[in-house]
């Protein structure tokens, strides 16, 4: 018989049989053998995370000030989550947290950093008086009839820890803290700022999270100039290149050859629509960098030239690009809308009298989106699929800008 890997001890189901007496224990065991089955359902084929709702907004300060020194409150939106044990947390109307009275006293003078999240809790309601004393128990004369399944809110100025595993299923979790938004600068005096509360700490509802591409060092459809593409791909300096950032480590044996291309569609007021490939390399990471990494420079190694109107097209193979559990990265360029990281080598500044080293301004936006499908930003690469082809392009005019 093989050893239980989702909990500690195997299944039990009541099984009735005539002349059987049975005890509140029974029950409770029958309870707990179907709330087990459910959560491991959940966990193991859904997930866990946020499914919907539970957004922190700044809640406006308390009526009475003068009982209420600290103004800096927060609300958390009605919504449902999932727990990595597979408990649904359900916050069904909605709640206003003061920050420094839900922090524990030892933390109030640890930051101006502060985390918000929900837990799942229960609490026993409804006192109800018993008929029958049972002589071989501990038992009193009135005890709750009902479990309430509820939720608290957890507030903390330590950086909560990050969910390594790879396999959510049948290992156990350690912290079941679901984590909403991360607020910055903090002044528990005033009111907290919209722009202060960062929501992409948030897990969405999943098995695993992906790795996604987070932000890249040229702008989508952008056009520049032929000095600036030349800078910007490193045509002539060894510190220049294509720059990719992930969310999380990836394989830096899975940057192959082949993974990254830039191809060349010529245009022009000639014959276009010629293609090209254009040669290049990885620069970082080195193979001395480590079994992981963050980010890559890909850099052309060839001499050919840009002409007025050529547009240049860049494919990063995502689905060959592994991470830290051998997953495929999630690559898609949803409305090429993965952020702009702005320069990345400190030489550009010398280039600012010729025009190009200044960051080129950003395009209008063409799909008029203001946040991803996830309903959260920031933007990134990635359905949830997982895989695919990230894909983005800029154009090249003889003009300066």
């Amino acid at each position: 018989m093989t050893e239980a890997t989702t909990q500690e001890q195997p299944f039990r189901r009541l099984r009735y049989f005539h002349g059987q007496l049975l005890t509140a224990r029974d029950f409770q065991r029958e309870q707990e053998y179907f709330r087990e089955k459910l959560k491991l359902r959940m966990r193991c084929l859904l997930g866990y995370g946020v499914v919907c709702g539970l957004l922190v907004e700044p809640a406006p300060p308390a009526d009475d000030k003068e009982k209420h020194e600290h103004q800096a409150r927060v609300r958390i939106t009605a919504g449902l989550g999932v727990d990595c044990d597979g408990n649904e947390v359900v916050v069904p109307g909605g709640c206003a947290i003061d920050l420094w009275d839900a922090l524990h006293e030892d933390e109030r003078t640890g930051g101006t950093t502060v985390w918000v999240g929900v837990e799942y809790t229960e609490r026993a309601v409804e006192p109800t008086r018993t008929v029958f004393n049972s002589a071989c128990s501990d038992t009193s004369d009135c005890d709750f009839g009902y479990t309430e399944e509820s939720y608290c809110v957890r507030v903390t100025t330590k950086t909560p820890p990050k969910d390594e595993r790879c396999e959510t299923c049948c290992t156990p979790c350690e912290h079941k803290v679901l984590w909403l938004a991360r607020i910055d600068d903090v002044d528990f005096g005033k009111p907290v700022g919209e722009d202060r509360i960062h929501l992409n700490v948030r897990r969405f509802f999943g098995r695993h999270v992906p790795t996604v591409i987070t932000g890249i060092n040229w702008r989508h459809g952008h056009t520049y100039t032929v000095d600036q593409a030349k800078e910007l791909l490193g045509t002539q300096k060894n510190a220049g290149g294509l720059v990719v950032e992930f969310s999380d480590d990836v394989r830096v044996d899975s940057l192959r050859r082949g993974v990254v291309e830039i191809q060349v569609i010529e245009g022009g007021a000639g014959r276009n629509a010629d293609t090209w490939y254009m040669g290049g390399q990885f620069e970082e990471p080195t193979d001395k960098d480590g079994e992981f990494t963050r980010r890559f420079r890909y850099r052309q190694t060839t001499r050919e030239t840009l002409q007025d109107g050529d547009r240049v097209l860049v494919t990063v193979r995502a689905a060959f690009l592994l991470d830290r559990c051998c997953r495929p990265v999630d690559g898609t360029n949803v409305g090429g809308r993965v952020p702009f990281i702005g320069r990345v080598h400190a030489d550009a500044d010398a280039e600012t009298e010729t025009g190009h080293g200044h960051d080129p301004k950003p395009e209008p936006d063409p799909t008029g989106c203001l946040v991803p499908p996830s309903g959260i930003g920031p933007w990134t690469s990635g359905t949830g699929a997982g895989g695919d082809v990230f894909e983005s392009w800029f154009f090249i005019t003889e003009e300066r800008s």
